[in-house]
């Protein structure tokens, strides 16, 4: 499959990775505030390394997670998009739908827009039938965004996220599902 290499919504593009975004998304990514619901900030290293398999996932499968730019400044502010979900849980083999934005970025809707276009793209170009999103049950400012756009709560698929070390307080997660008939439903209503 070509690689889907841009999207549009309002105020934003959602594009491909480039060198030069290194230097703002390791600073996201160091940020505290920004990755208090992952076990760690990361290092530039760890940074770079994840733009690189950021960029292999699309070029093997097609789409991933864009990186995302405000269309009124030209800034970086995080990355949006989809990513096959690489562990072993009961409701994979999945399509999860993430996102991370910069801290001066919050609160103004663009993860919600973001990820509202991702949703678009996957359902109707990449033809999901259903996109999954987790988070640490803790994380509120997520699971709000899974509900604002469309997604609802499987308690049943709740799980502990094996990546995360027994005992630690981010380990717990809550899972949210969307189909692409409840999609549809949702433009039209």
């Amino acid at each position: 499959m070509e690689p889907i290499l841009t999207l549009d919504s309002a105020r934003l593009l959602m594009r491909q990775w480039r060198d030069d975004d290194l230097p703002a998304f390791a600073a996201m990514c160091a940020d505290p505030q920004v990755m208090r619901y992952f076990p760690e900030p990361m290092t530039r290293l760890q940074s770079a390394a994840m733009i690189g398999r950021l960029r292999g996932h699309f070029a093997e499968l097609g789409f991933g997670l864009w990186a995302l730019e405000r269309k009124d400044t030209g800034a970086f502010i995080g990355f949006t998009g989809l990513l096959v979900v690489e562990f072993d849980a009961p409701f994979t083999p999945a399509v999860e739908i993430g996102w991370r934005l910069a801290r001066e970025h919050w609160g103004l809707g663009f993860a919600s827009e973001a990820a509202w276009t991702a949703l678009g793209c996957g359902f109707e170009r990449l033809g999901l039938d259903e996109i999954v999103s987790f988070t640490a049950r803790s994380n509120q400012p997520s699971q709000k965004v899974m509900q604002a756009i469309g997604m609802q709560p499987d308690p049943a698929g709740d799980f502990e996220h094996p990546a995360v070390a027994d005992g630690h307080p981010l380990k717990p997660h809550v899972l949210y599902r969307i189909n692409r008939e409840q999609w549809l439903s949702t433009l039209q209503g």
